[in-house]
């Protein structure tokens, strides 16, 4: 029997994958990863408007949900992620890029499942752009709540102290 590997890295072990020394197990993780692509995927007609034909995000969210359902490898879920990446750097559309990286951040959460509030936040992030600047708080606040009330109970406590915990990083984006 091989000794149980301890986890060294910078990284929140509750997102680190048991097989790498962490405390994620396999149905957590792919909670968070099907979580995340709900997410993404709210905004994804933000981007098809603008980018009709690029189906890059997409499809990476259709990968990130098939993963979450064993469907789906992790290399496939990489690879979808960078597709979703290079779609958000090919376009010059705030609104468009910031659907491709919440896009993107959902396929990665197959990878390093801390990328799932990256899909949360980049999907705040367009929800707000897309609207008017006197609408923009306003939208953000309901795009937070529908988040949240999709969020599975089995992930909910462990996504909030996420939150609480990257407030910094991410710009407060998550609080009421």
């Amino acid at each position: 029997m091989r000794p149980q590997r301890t986890y060294e890295g910078r990284r929140d072990p509750r997102f680190v994958a048991v097989h790498r020394g962490g405390r994620l197990d396999d149905t957590t993780h792919r909670h968070l990863a099907a979580w995340a692509a709900a997410c993404a995927e709210r905004v994804l007609p933000l981007f098809a408007s603008r980018c009709p034909g690029d189906d890059r995000p997409a499809h990476a969210v259709s990968v990130a949900k098939a993963w979450s359902r064993h469907e789906s490898s992790v290399g496939e879920a990489r690879k979808a992620a960078v597709a979703a990446h290079a779609a958000a750097r090919a376009t010059t559309d705030p609104v468009a890029r910031e659907v491709a990286r919440a896009c993107g951040h959902a396929a990665a959460t197959a990878h390093m499942a801390d990328h799932e509030l990256g899909a949360a936040y980049y999907a705040i992030r367009a929800v707000g752009l897309s609207s008017a600047p006197a609408e923009a708080d306003a939208a953000c606040a309901r795009e937070r709540r529908a988040q949240r009330e999709v969020l599975p109970e089995p992930i909910r406590a462990l996504v909030l102290s996420d939150q609480a915990l990257r407030r910094a990083k991410f710009k407060s984006a998550f609080e009421e």
